[in-house]
């Protein structure tokens, strides 16, 4: 997402540049660290992918977010925004809406 891989100290003073704090960066089982992290997101961080069989390992990145970005709390938010940091991709994202067949009434 980034476009290259960093290492835990390149990382870590990126976050520091960028305004955030990098906690710690811990080995979980595969298992315990899908349900929070995934392959999204080690892919993400151009991480290999490491494991994804019971009792194999993954690299997991504790980042703590300030309260006033909820644009960090997740893993797309992140990537744009250091994207956006590291003049990469200047352009803002583009949504579209989606129709739904049900609608509610209050």
């Amino acid at each position: 997402a980034l476009g290259r891989s960093y290492t835990e100290e390149e990382f870590d003073e990126l976050c520091f540049e960028f305004g955030v704090e990098l906690d710690d960066v811990v080995l979980e089982d595969a298992v315990t660290a899908g349900s929070s992290v995934g392959s999204r997101a080690r892919s993400a961080l151009d991480e290999p992918s490491g494991a994804d069989a019971a009792g194999e390992q993954v690299t997991v990145y504790k980042i703590d977010v300030p309260a006033n970005r909820y644009d960090l709390l997740c893993l797309e938010g992140i990537a744009q925004a250091l994207r956006v940091f590291l003049r990469i991709d200047l352009r803002a994202p583009q949504y579209t809406i989606a129709s739904c067949e049900r609608s509610i009434e209050v």
